[in-house]
C-alpha cells in the first residue's frame, strides 16, 4: 500500500486539520485577539471581567454600535464614509423621545403606557432617519459632493438639530415598554433563553446542512464530514455557552420581589432567576441576519459589492450607482434610528450627548472587522465582532482604572494597527 493511502487512513494531523475546516484566517485572528483581550482583562480585574454580570452589561453596551456598524459595512464597501451616524442617532433619539412624551400624547391622546405609543415613536424615528440618510446619499450620489464632506457637515448639523428638538433638555421618563428594548429592563428569562438557544443551534445546523447539500449538488468541493461535525460542535458550544452565561446573571432579590408583587404573587423563599437574553440582543441578531441576507442573497447586495470593487465597471454594466448610493445611506439612516431606540431605551431618557463619538466607534468596528477602506470587501459578522472588541477594550480599561484620555489614545492606536494589519493581509493574499 502506498504512503498516500496510509496517510489517508490516519487521523488528520494538526496541519491538515485546520486546512480541512476551511475557516477564514482573518476571522480566526479576530476571535483569537478577542479571547486574548478578555483573558488579559480578566487577570487584571481579578476575575471580574468574565463574570456573568459584566458579560451581560458588555453585551447590551455593544448593541447600538454593532447595529450601526452593519450599515457602515455597506457604506465603506461602496467606497464612502459616514461621519454623521452619532449625531444622526442623537436626532432620531430626540424625535422618538419627544414623540412619546409630548407630540403623541397631545396630538392623539396616547399617554405613556399605551400599547401603540412605543411602536409609533419608533416608526417616527425610522422615517426621520431614512429621510435624512437618503438626503445625504442624494447629495453624495447626484450632486457629486464627497461623502466625507457631506457627513462631516451632518455631524455638526444633526447634533445641534437634536438640541433644538429637545430645547436642550433631557427628555424622559420614556414609555416603559419602549425601555424594554434597551437591555436589563427587558429580557427573555432563563426558560425562553434556552429555547431560543436550542432553536438557534438547530437553525445553524440546518443552514450548514443545506449549504453542504447545495455545494455537493453543483459539484463543488465539500469539507470532510468530521470537519462539518467539528464546526457544528463549535457553533453549538458557542451559542449555548453564551446563553448559559447570560442565564447565570441572577436578578437581584429586591427586584425579583417587585416583579412578583406587580403580578399579585408572593415570591417563594430562596428563589433565584436569571435575566437571560436581552431583547436588544435579539434585535441585533435580527439585524445581523437581515443584513447578511441582503449582502449575500439579494441583487442589492451584489450591486453594493460590485460597485465597491469597481465603480466604473459597475456603472458600465448598467448599475445605477447614484441611486444605489441613496439606498445605502438611507439604510444607514434607518439603522441609526434602531440604534437610537436601543441607546435611549437603555438610558431611560434622551440626552443631548447621546451617541457622542459613536461615529468613530462604528467606523473602527467596521474596519477592525475586516471591511476594506478601499471598498469591495466586508462582512456583517466581522463588523459585529469588531464592535464587541472595541467595547471590550473600553470596558476593560475602565474596570482597570485607565483614565478616559488614555482610553481614547489606546483605541486610536488599535484602529491604526488594525488597518496596518489589514493592508499586510491583503498584500499577502493578493486581494
Amino acid at each position: 500500500m502506498s504512503d498516500d493511502a496510509l496517510s489517508g487512513s490516519k487521523a488528520p494531523t494538526a496541519r491538515n486539520f485546520f486546512s480541512a475546516l476551511q475557516l477564514d484566517t482573518r476571522l480566526l485572528g479576530m476571535i483569537g485577539a478577542f479571547v486574548v483581550l478578555c483573558l488579559v482583562f480578566n487577570v487584571f480585574t481579578d476575575g471580574r471581567f468574565l463574570t456573568p454580570r459584566n458579560v451581560f452589561n458588555l453585551t447590551i453596551q455593544t448593541v447600538s454600535v454593532a447595529i450601526m456598524a452593519t450599515g457602515m459595512v455597506f457604506i465603506i464597501v461602496t467606497r464612502h464614509i459616514d461621519l454623521s451616524v452619532g449625531s444622526l442617532l442623537a436626532t432620531v433619539a430626540a424625535v422618538m423621545a419627544v414623540a412619546q412624551t409630548d407630540f403623541l400624547p397631545n396630538a392623539l391622546g396616547l399617554e405613556l403606557g399605551h400599547p401603540m405609543l412605543w411602536i409609533l415613536s419608533i416608526v417616527a424615528g425610522m422615517v426621520v432617519g431614512v429621510i435624512i440618510g437618503a438626503f445625504q446619499g442624494w447629495m453624495v450620489g447626484y450632486l457629486g459632493i464627497p461623502a466625507f464632506i457631506v457627513t462631516l457637515g451632518g455631524l455638526l448639523v444633526w447634533r445641534n438639530a437634536a438640541w433644538f428638538i429637545t430645547d436642550g433638555q433631557t427628555i424622559g421618563p420614556l414609555d416603559e415598554t419602549f425601555t424594554k428594548i434597551g437591555g436589563i429592563g427587558g429580557t427573555l428569562g432563563e426558560t425562553w433563553s434556552w429555547i431560543f438557544g436550542v432553536l438557534a443551534v438547530a437553525a445553524a445546523f440546518a443552514l450548514q446542512f443545506m449549504s453542504r447539500r447545495r455545494k455537493s449538488s453543483h459539484g463543488f468541493p465539500i469539507k470532510p464530514l468530521w470537519a462539518e461535525l467539528t464546526i457544528s460542535g463549535l457553533i453549538a458550544a458557542s451559542i449555548l455557552g453564551f446563553v448559559a452565561t447570560l442565564n447565570a446573571y441572577d436578578i437581584p432579590a429586591a427586584r425579583l420581589k417587585r416583579i412578583f408583587a406587580a403580578a399579585g404573587e408572593t415570591m417563594p423563599e430562596g428563589l433565584t432567576m436569571g435575566y437571560g437574553i436581552p431583547y436588544s440582543v435579539l434585535l441585533l441578531i435580527a439585524v445581523a441576519v437581515a443584513m447578511t441576507i441582503v449582502a449575500q442573497r439579494t441583487r442589492l447586495g451584489r450591486y453594493i459589492f460590485a460597485t465597491g470593487g469597481n465603480p466604473d465597471a459597475a456603472e458600465l454594466s448598467g448599475i445605477n450607482t447614484r441611486f444605489l448610493t441613496v439606498k445605502v445611506f438611507a439604510l444607514m439612516g434607518g439603522l441609526c434610528a434602531l440604534a437610537g431606540a436601543v441607546a435611549a431605551a437603555r438610558l431611560g431618557f434622551s440626552t443631548n450627548d447621546i451617541g457622542t463619538l459613536d461615529e468613530l466607534r462604528v467606523i473602527a468596528a467596521a474596519v477592525i472587522g475586516g471591511t476594506a477602506l478601499s471598498g469591495g470587501v466586508g462582512t456583517i459578522y466581522g463588523a459585529i465582532l469588531g464592535a464587541l472588541i472595541m467595547q471590550s477594550l473600553q470596558s476593560g480599561m475602565a474596570m482597570v482604572g485607565v483614565d478616559a484620555p488614555l482610553q481614547n489614545i489606546v483605541v486610536g492606536i488599535v484602529l491604526v494597527f488594525a488597518v496596518f494589519v489589514d493592508i499586510l493581509y491583503r498584500k499577502r493574499t493578493g486581494d
